[in-house]
């Protein structure tokens, strides 16, 4: 099949959507399949480039790239009224991105309808990518990963004041679209089946047309052959999003240094002056918690392998990659019983220790109870192994899109026949 997979934003290494894009495409063009990602910026790193997959870039103004995020473009930088669309939204408190990514890679699909068979859509969820069925001629399948109306929930609720409640909601006003938007499409794929009852829920999409594929973890990812750093705590999470549950892990990590020596390493980026920092110096703890992002997938495998426990506390997760890889790491976990999270990890006690979302005191306590115990932490350690070799591979993730996608040729083909024979 010719695939045009299609992602608004696709940050390397951190982040869902890249991380998604980099291995899906990957696999599909293993299994001989010819991919074309269309991305707005951060562009993916991607594998096998001119070997089954290429990359064409949909660039967008940027607005929230270093070194000068929210900054406001030059005039001379403004190409259409798209690129005004997106800067107005911007300074009105939106975030454009979805929607002005549907428009500009619209365009680029009508030139060239004829060089696919299929689009996959991750997530932009934008109103012209309903176009692609009828004004491209070519099926459309979607990938939501959760719905974000969850995201907008938690920040509403952490946010304080009516000025910080009205930028939230103003922020993630796009899930309007998102939502009716789903309603309207026939092949969704969502991947854990916590996801889908969320997006049946919030979202409104038939149940008949939301498919379950869990994720893959990459070959790559693998115990490690020396010894844990006695003492080191690891976590992966946007450390300022309220729905990752950092603050709480700081809080529970405090009061565990006060009996034991340890250190916190986050793989995150926090925003410089930003809630996660300020908590750090409240909690007098700056010197015990470093933060690492930018690193290769063998220094992340190496960091993940280092750790004697890892930690993932989030409010809501929608499948938790990290989870996963942390697991083919064979690293013990303490996790949220919140989203998919039990979905990935099984029953408690069989590869994590699993609490209570936003319960600092009970992580506090799983996570000491963790570390006085190496029995245990062996044993999750190799049912975790074990638990990602047999239910999460992108070999099998590819298969499984693979199938999908022929359905959706088909239904779309037996729909045109229906409307050349004048039915419904």
């Amino acid at each position: 099949m010719r695939i045009a997979l299609l992602s608004y934003r696709s940050k390397p290494h951190v982040g869902g959507q890249g991380v998604y894009i980099r291995h899906l495409s990957r696999e599909l063009a293993k299994l001989g399949h010819t991919v074309e990602v269309f991305s707005g910026q951060p562009y993916p790193d991607l594998d096998l480039l001119g070997e089954g997959v290429t990359l064409t870039k949909v660039p967008s103004l940027g607005l929230y790239e270093e070194p000068n995020p929210f900054g406001n473009p030059k005039l001379s930088e403004l190409r259409d009224l798209v690129d005004v669309e997106e800067w107005a939204r911007m300074r009105t408190g939106a975030f454009p991105e979805p929607l002005t990514f549907a428009k500009r890679v619209l365009k680029v699909l009508k030139e060239r309808a004829d060089g696919f068979d299929i689009v996959h859509d991750n997530q932009t969820l934008a109103t012209p990518l309903l176009s692609i069925e009828a004004e491209v001629g070519l099926p459309l399948v979607t990938t939501i990963h959760h719905p974000i109306s969850f995201d907008r929930r938690i920040e509403l609720d952490s946010a304080v004041g009516w000025k910080k409640k009205f930028g939230v909601w103003r922020w993630y006003s796009f899930v309007k679209m998102q939502a009716k938007v789903a309603s309207q499409l026939r092949h969704v794929i969502t991947p854990s089946d916590s996801s889908k009852r969320d997006i049946l829920t919030d979202f409104g999409v038939p149940s008949e047309r939301v498919q379950t594929v869990h994720l893959g973890v990459p070959e790559e990812f693998v115990p490690p052959t020396g010894p844990r750093v006695p003492g080191r705590i690891l976590a992966m999470a946007s450390a300022d999003a309220p729905l990752k549950g950092i603050a709480f892990l700081l809080e529970a990590f405090a009061k565990l240094r006060t009996e034991r020596d340890l250190e916190l390493v986050l793989v995150s980026k926090p925003k410089k002056g930003g809630p996660t920092e300020q908590l750090i110096e409240k909690l007098a703890i700056k010197d015990h918690v470093r933060f690492v992002n930018g690193i290769s997938d063998a220094e992340l495998v190496e960091l993940m392998g280092s750790a004697e426990i890892a930690c993932v506390p989030s409010l809501y997760e929608g499948f938790s990659l990290p989870t996963a890889e942390l697991m083919a790491c064979g690293t013990p976990l303490v996790v949220s019983r919140a989203g998919a999270i039990p979905e990935v990890v099984g029953p408690d006690d069989l590869c994590a220790k699993q609490v209570t979302p936003g319960d600092t005191e009970e992580l506090e306590q799983a996570i000491a109870a963790l570390l006085d115990d190496p029995e245990r932490r062996a044993r999750y350690s190799a049912a975790g192994r074990a638990r990602v070799e047999e239910h999460f591979s992108w070999h099998a993730v590819a298969e499984r899109m693979t199938a999908i996608y022929q359905q959706a040729i088909d239904d779309f083909g037996l729909d045109k026949l229906d409307h050349l024979n004048g039915r419904k």
